[in-house]
């Protein structure tokens, strides 16, 4: 028999029991066995030496030719055996592995709850730019350049006259300046104020306001609105007071408390042991900001009211540190999915 013949034979042994391996350690053995080092193949190159010259390059030629073909079927063999890395192993005994669905942050679900409230007693929704004109957040408001109401709001000044809008209030005289009477609008949104971060004070926060420009409007039409807001918003059995206080652009002006919901007025920590809870500013939009607006206001009337989005959620939910909103703390933030 001749070395080609012997290698053919080999060839043929080498696949036969390639084939009929049962595990990855069986094919480890027969791969040492036919194409290790010691192996059978190597054993008959070896002998390649002895050969003519002639044969020895056809010999060579057709026993590299096996052992690449031995070489794919191991590998082939191999892949039936084990798991491709690219590819998920799924354990049907394993328990499930739960998703948590996505939900909407807590100030925006409590500004959609307060907006939602409003929009059913007839309120439209409008907003406004986050960077406005001095004109709008303050001159069209009735804040002159030497007004000493501007040192209550600490600006951040954009370029020239832009600016970070103080409050939402600027989409009042923008929208009055659109419309004609009746309007009836409610401006929810974020606010910026370089203030320090405290407890009870950020630099960005949320507000909703509110306005209503008709004739014949009264103060009782603002309270009649804001009372059913507030029983709607924090319960039938709560109380409110208006507090008169100042807003250069009301007049008169006011502030309303609403009746401590965790004590019911006794006296707690959360309002301070008053029994109140201040909640928003309010009050019959100034004739100044009316005026600005093309509206005449011998005709004309209107109120207005704001709150701070932050505040009424601390309030409800009793929050005692406004930067919790800000953390983004997955188990600050889960409580109220």
């Amino acid at each position: 028999m001749s070395l080609l013949d012997d290698v053919a034979q080999l060839e043929k042994e080498a696949l036969r029991e390639i084939e009929g391996a049962d595990s990855l350690e069986s094919l480890n053995e027969l791969q040492i066995k036919f194409l290790g080092r010691k192996g059978c193949l190597t054993a008959i190159l070896k002998t390649l030496g002895k050969l003519p010259v002639e044969e020895r390059k056809a010999a060579g030629a057709r026993a590299n030719q096996i052992r690449r073909t031995l070489e794919e079927c191991f590998q082939r063999a191999t892949e039936k055996f084990t798991v491709k890395k690219d590819k998920t192993f799924f354990d049907p005994t394993l328990p499930g592995t739960g998703y948590r669905p996505g939900v909407v942050h807590i100030i925006n679900r409590v500004m959609g709850e307060i907006c939602h409230t409003f929009y059913g007693m007839g309120f439209e929704i409008a907003r406004g730019p986050h960077v406005e004109t001095d004109y709008y957040n303050f001159e069209a408001l009735n804040f002159p350049p030497d007004h000493p109401a501007r040192d209550m709001q600490d600006t951040f000044f954009v370029e020239g006259d832009r600016l970070l809008r103080t409050h939402t209030t600027p989409v009042q005289p923008r929208e009055l300046e659109k419309r004609q009477p009746p309007v009836k609008i409610i401006t929810p949104g974020k606010t910026f104020r370089n203030e320090e971060i405290s407890t009870r004070a950020h630099v960005s926060f949320h507000q909703v306001d509110g306005f209503l420009v008709d004739e014949g409007v009264t103060m009782g039409d603002l309270k009649g609105a804001l009372v059913a807001f507030c029983r709607a918003f924090f319960g039938d059995e709560l109380k409110l007071k208006f507090r008169p206080s100042f807003f250069p652009f009301t007049e008169p002006s006011a502030e309303v408390d609403i009746s401590c919901f965790l004590c019911r007025g006794k006296g707690c920590q959360l309002c301070k042991y008053s029994g109140w809870l201040e909640i928003l500013g309010c009050g019959m939009i100034h004739p100044n900001v009316l005026e600005n607006c093309g509206y005449d206001s011998e005709k004309y009337t209107g109120y207005a009211f704001g709150m701070g989005v932050e505040r009424v959620a601390m309030l409800k939910y009793e929050i005692n540190d406004i930067r919790l909103f800000f953390n983004n703390n997955l188990r600050f933030l889960r409580q109220f999915a």
